[in-house]
């Protein structure tokens, strides 16, 4: 039977008006739904207005859920839950009061799918793109353990610190980006203007043009006759790094290479350890088996290379070995973070020296971060004054020897 949207007035337990809206297969459902909500029912119109299916949608944007958003819900449903409410209610109220409207719209629909019997973990699990493997997996053995208050506090932690993490990366990448796009534009921008109108001058007065002169202008000249092909040629290098990045060997060279970059591979790696640490905690503690813990931290490490000595020491657990041993055969597991966790699995205490490496890779991240930060500024300005420093060289080279150019 086909659902439909229903208008609705109800006053709560303690006699205060409540106005929303909820879909139901019938009228008569809907007064059921809201009586074991706890609500008296007043007024219910069918709801006809077609008004969220014409909003504009912009791709890409519109439908886009933040980490944000999902930490938020995690926070105020722990809250909920922890003071008495009931899964069904809590679950309403989340998604009138949500801001993100692609997620209150999810939060919706898994209200009614665990109206219909099927467990919370269950319908979060119907929308990886607002709630990861990580997220469901966690939920599930909340729901097992009777703890999904305390589990979904320990989700919030889990994404806000996540948040926080990307931010400081975001951060050091900015600045680069922006300098970056700048010098690009400036380059451009000599080699189509500026540079042709020298290549006249020097035209007009004859002579032999110093080398680095000859080939800028060459440059200038190539760039200005077939701008077309080198667009193209750009874009075609562009997409095909991408396509190769996301093939499985393209993906296992490329983490490679970032983990060995000389000025941004110890901010990849510590990064990567961080949220490898921080992730493997939060399964720990709440209850979910350390194979499949495994698992979800390989799935969700961003790096092939921490994912594949997280795989193996996976598959050392299956044969009976303790967690750390394998970790130490694969470089990118210092051996502090090795040594603690063979610590953690002898004391029972492996959830709290995983929050510790966590702890301390965060702050070796922002470290970094501002390290990085005061280091690059001066070596983009560098490249930025010899990029366009060097092309007015080499255009101003034959004024030198302006004198014998006019013989």
């Amino acid at each position: 039977m086909a659902t439909s949207t229903y208008a609705y007035k109800v006053r709560d337990k303690t006699g205060k008006l409540v106005v929303g809206q909820l879909e139901a297969e019938s009228e008569q459902l809907l007064v059921a739904k809201l009586r074991q909500m706890g609500y008296t029912p007043i007024a219910i119109d069918e709801h006809r207005s077609e008004k969220l299916s014409r909003e504009i949608q912009i791709p890409g944007l519109s439908n886009r859920i933040r980490l944000k958003d999902v930490a938020v819900f995690s926070r105020q449903f722990a809250t909920m839950i922890n003071s008495g409410l009931t899964l069904l209610r809590a679950l309403y109220i989340l998604a009138e009061q949500t801001e993100s409207k692609p997620l209150a719209a999810i939060v919706n629909q898994v209200r009614i799918d665990v109206e219909k019997g099927s467990s919370l973990s269950g319908a979060l699990g119907k929308h990886p793109k607002a709630f990861s493997r990580l997220y469901v997996s966690m939920v599930k053995a909340g729901e097992v353990g009777g703890a999904l208050d305390s589990v979904l506090t320990r989700l919030a932690d889990t994404i806000e610190k996540q948040v926080e993490l990307r931010r400081k990366v975001k951060s050091a990448m900015t600045y680069p980006v922006v300098v970056g796009v700048l010098v690009a534009v400036i380059v451009s921008a000599m080699l189509l203007f500026v540079i042709p109108m020298f290549k006249g001058l020097y035209a007009e007065l004859g002579g032999e043009l110093p080398l680095p002169t000859t080939i800028l202008i060459n440059i200038s000249s190539v760039c200005r006759q077939y701008w077309y092909f080198v667009f193209v040629v750009q874009i075609g290098i562009i997409v095909g790094l991408r396509r190769w990045i996301t093939t499985e060997e393209g993906r296992k060279r490329w983490d490679a290479i970032k983990l060995k970059m000389p000025v941004m591979g110890v901010l990849v790696k510590k990064t990567a350890l961080a949220r490898f640490s921080r992730t493997l905690s939060a399964l720990v503690r709440s209850g979910v088996p350390i194979l499949e813990s495994l698992d979800i931290v390989a799935d969700t490490s961003g790096n092939s290379v921490v994912a594949a000595g997280i795989l193996d020491a996976q598959a050392g657990v299956k044969q009976g070995e303790g967690l750390s041993e394998r970790l130490a055969n694969h470089d990118v597991f210092p051996p502090m973070v090795v040594q603690m966790m063979a610590v953690g699995e002898e004391t029972g205490a492996l959830d709290e020296m995983l929050d510790k490496i966590a702890d301390f890779y965060d702050a070796e991240v922002e470290a970094t971060v501002n390290a990085l930060t005061s280091l690059i500024e001066p070596l983009l300005i560098v490249l930025m004054g010899s990029a366009v420093g060097g092309m007015v060289i080499a255009l101003y080279l034959p004024m030198f020897n302006i004198i014998k150019l006019i013989e």
